[in-house]
């Protein structure tokens, strides 16, 4: 008896994906419930796993193969004994024999002996390009500081290789890519900037972080205030909340924040959901949670869809400034910075400060200059006064 391997729903308004890895061959054994397919969609990667135990009999789908949810991927020959996989990083026993030595002949290369191939190896040369004046043509440390120190044509040069390798681009990388120019294409979008004195909340982060993560179980970064601030900032100016459907401006009255996670595979924004009512040690916590998730290539569809606002930290990557782009339906996305200690003035003093640049870009469709401006100006005052965070002023 035959079992199907069927690719199976991959969520709200995912019809596609793309065979990412077979991790068997025809002929293999399989267990029930082992992954035995990887499938990429626009969105998540997820694992197929064998629908009952046997032997692989036949891929229907090869690696690359775009297919629909409900597609046959393979038939597994049900009970069926089968080749068990070698591991992966396992060596093949003629690897690991020594090469036969070539059969010597009239046309064989010029030996050398070892402190010759010293020099050879520093010169950057072989030794069939040197003619020996040793015993039966071997090519002496003579011979090779020669030709070392001969001038060498143009036409002698040797020529660095070049090439080309073509990579067809992953389903995720594919749909980051039209998303984004879509963004552009549809939002009228804008950026606007200010900058940040870090230097109270990295105090507070210092004195707090050890007791926080020996208390909570996890890290007390930067991201969690941000994304304070920004859903105290979109209570008050709830246009940078809102989403534009056909010709109506719809007003979200919760804060599902998207933070921008980058991976292997590409960028992707898990969603912090209700980060309004959440305290900055949850907010920590679910970034954590979802971190992680991406990193291992197992966020659900659930996990990726809905937000209202998104928070992305370039700074991790050394970014002192940049444009972000909206992630679409949304109508605006923060982006953090590298902070970097500047001189900056202060009640008519020069002085030292941590700064970070902030930028607000907006779809100025439904979002007016004042209110980006007021916007940064309120996360601004949030994370240079942390207090107002926890008295929620």
């Amino acid at each position: 008896m035959a079992g199907e391997i069927v690719v199976p729903s991959l969520g709200e308004s995912v019809s596609e994906a793309t065979i990412a890895k077979w991790f068997k061959k025809v002929g293999d054994a399989v267990a029930a419930d082992e992954p035995i397919v990887e499938l990429e969609t626009d969105k998540v990667t997820m694992e197929v796993n064998a629908p009952a135990a046997g032997m692989l009999k036949e891929i229907k789908a090869k690696d690359g193969t775009t297919v629909e949810v409900g597609a046959i991927l393979g038939l597994i020959e049900v009970g069926a004994a089968g080749a068990k996989s070698a591991p992966a990083a396992a060596p093949k026993a003629e690897a690991l024999a020594a090469p036969a030595p070539a059969p010597a002949s009239s046309a064989s290369a010029p030996q050398s002996g070892p402190a010759a191939r010293k020099l050879l190896d520093e010169a950057g040369l072989s030794a069939s390009s040197i003619s020996g004046t040793g015993k039966d043509g071997r090519v002496t440390k003579g011979d090779v500081l020669e030709a070392a120190s001969a001038p060498k044509s143009a036409a002698a040069a040797p020529v660095a290789a070049r090439g080309e390798e073509r990579v067809k681009m992953s389903k995720l990388r594919q749909v980051i890519a039209k998303r984004l120019k879509d963004s552009q294409n549809t939002a009228a979008i804008l950026t606007t900037f200010n900058e940040i004195d870090m230097g109270n909340v990295i105090a507070m982060r210092n004195e707090y972080k050890d007791l926080f993560e020996k208390k909570h179980g996890v890290k007390l970064g930067f991201m969690g205030f941000f994304v304070k601030a920004a859903c105290a900032a979109l209570k008050e100016i709830p246009a940078i909340n809102a989403t534009i459907e056909g010709d109506e401006i719809v007003y979200k009255n919760y804060c599902d924040v998207g933070v921008a996670v980058g991976t292997d595979q590409g960028l992707v924004v898990p969603v912090v959901r209700n980060a309004d009512q959440m305290s900055i040690m949850e907010i920590e916590a679910e970034i954590a949670r979802l971190a992680k998730k991406a990193r291992e290539g197992t966020l659900s569809m659930g996990d990726m869809t809905g937000g209202t606002f998104t928070v992305s930290n370039g700074g991790v990557y050394g970014s002192l400034m940049g444009t972000p782009i909206i992630n679409p339906p949304q109508s605006g996305i923060l982006g953090m910075h590298k902070t970097e200690e500047r001189p900056v003035a202060i009640k008519g003093q020069v002085v030292i400060r941590p700064m970070m640049y902030v930028a607000l870009s907006y779809d100025h469709r439904i979002v007016d200059g004042k209110e980006s401006v007021t916007f940064l100006v309120r996360v601004k005052e949030a994370i240079e006064d942390p207090r107002r965070l926890l008295l929620g002023l």
